[in-house]
């Protein structure tokens, strides 16, 4: 069994098309076509069901797969241990983050780090609370910024970097937008604009409304905080949303309300997977970030 082999395999089985893996590969599609039946003959059993020119994994190809999945993780995993054992000043952190600290947290906290360690590389990928502790678990990410951080997940490890506040969002000519402060009971005919089901900050302004004894009307749906801003800055409708995310950043037509009925708050942080030791490269750049939120607290 090849090396070769089995990246040929992986990448036929996410597919299930022969032809866009070998496009994907930049490789002739005979040649993939000819290692996937070496790998079956070596196998001594079938990995997939030709349907014309797409293929289905079979049900021991789906198990073979999830363990080719998981053994070239820990490859790649020992590639970049030689790598930054060479050179732990040249490594490459995979980092994944919510819309909500792409515009102000995470540059500022990369672009400080980088004055220091100006040859360490970044991979960055955005995505939802649930994709993103998905991510760091199966190991696709190295670490994730994430709020509020997740609880009782045996399979990562979270620090508690700051506590956000959650704010009001309304439109500039909104009957309350002359207040200075405000009770989230007041938007309770309001029309709200909230992430869509499922993601963990629609959650949290959900539970705020109902603890005041209402549930907020959802006029409107956006799947990332640009896209709400935008529509309450249009007058769709009002919002709660982290105000980190308004720092430098209040969108034009708006006014940002503290609320003061409740506290409406999510920790925001850091996870690492719970099942494996940081790389050097990636252990100064936790360390770093650590750092750089208690000294910012110090002299806040």
């Amino acid at each position: 069994m090849e090396l070769r082999q089995i990246q040929y395999f992986i990448e036929v089985a996410l597919r299930e098309h022969v032809t866009e893996a070998a496009n994907n590969l930049h490789v002739a599609q005979s040649a993939i076509s000819r290692q996937i039946v070496n790998l079956e003959s070596e196998l001594g059993v079938p990995l997939f069901i030709r349907e014309g020119r797409n293929v289905k994994l079979t049900p021991i190809g789906r198990i073979f797969l999830e363990h080719m999945q998981n053994a070239m993780k820990v490859i790649e995993t020992a590639r970049r241990e030689v790598e930054e054992y060479i050179d732990p000043d040249r490594g490459t952190i995979r980092i994944g983050f919510p819309s909500s600290l792409a515009t102000y947290m995470l540059p500022n906290v990369i672009s400080a780090f980088r004055e220091s360690y100006p040859n360490v590389k970044f991979q960055l990928k955005q995505g939802s609370y649930h994709q993103l502790v998905d991510a760091v678990v199966k190991g696709e990410m190295d670490m994730a910024l994430i709020g509020p951080l997740p609880k009782q997940n045996k399979n990562i490890k979270t620090e508690i970097l700051f506590v956000d506040n959650i704010v009001a969002l309304l439109p500039s000519n909104h009957p309350l937008a002359e207040n200075t402060l405000l009770k989230l009971s007041q938007l309770k005919n309001d029309s709200f604009v909230l992430f869509p089901d499922g993601f963990i900050l629609r959650d949290i302004v959900v539970n705020a409304c109902q603890y005041q004894g209402f549930q907020p009307k959802v006029s409107f749906e956006g799947e990332d905080i640009d896209a709400i801003k935008g529509l309450v800055s249009a007058g769709l409708g009002v919002s709660l949303i982290p105000e980190i995310t308004l720092i430098d950043n209040l969108p034009r037509s708006t006014v940002k309300l503290h609320i003061t009925d409740q506290q409406v708050t999510r920790t925001v942080g850091i996870i690492t997977p719970s099942d494996r030791k940081l790389l050097p490269s990636e252990k100064t750049f936790y360390d770093f970030i650590i750092d750089f939120f208690e000294t910012a607290r110090r002299f806040s």
